[in-house]
């Protein structure tokens, strides 16, 4: 388990244990963490798990699959900072990440 802070767009956080081997998004999802839709269930086909990684945690991400990119070219607002979070697999060395909510998801 790790321990994964969710920090909504209000600046409401949320701070949950995601078993390991789960995706940031199913842990949102099974959290009940606002501001996560993940409609298409993690399969990659739309940006609506799109979240900001905090700068100090983003060189510690596993690196982006090919066609995240594309799919986070539909996200809301995107930046450098941006993943989908049902492309990030929570593991012991994501221990402490803590992730912003955009204002709202495409």
């Amino acid at each position: 388990m790790s321990k994964i802070t969710y920090i909504e767009n209000s600046g409401k956080t949320h701070t949950v244990d995601v078993k390991n081997g789960l995706t940031v998004m199913e842990g949102a999802i099974q959290n009940d963490i606002p501001g996560i839709d993940a409609d298409c269930g993690g399969g990659m086909s739309c940006a609506t798990c799109h979240v900001y990684i905090k700068e100090n945690w983003f060189d510690k991400m596993p690196k982006k699959e090919d066609g995240e990119d594309d799919m986070l070219d539909m996200a809301f607002e995107p930046n450098k900072f941006s993943r989908l979070s049902c492309q990030i697999i929570v593991s012991d060395e994501l221990e402490g990440l803590v992730v912003n909510l955009p204002a709202q998801q495409s």
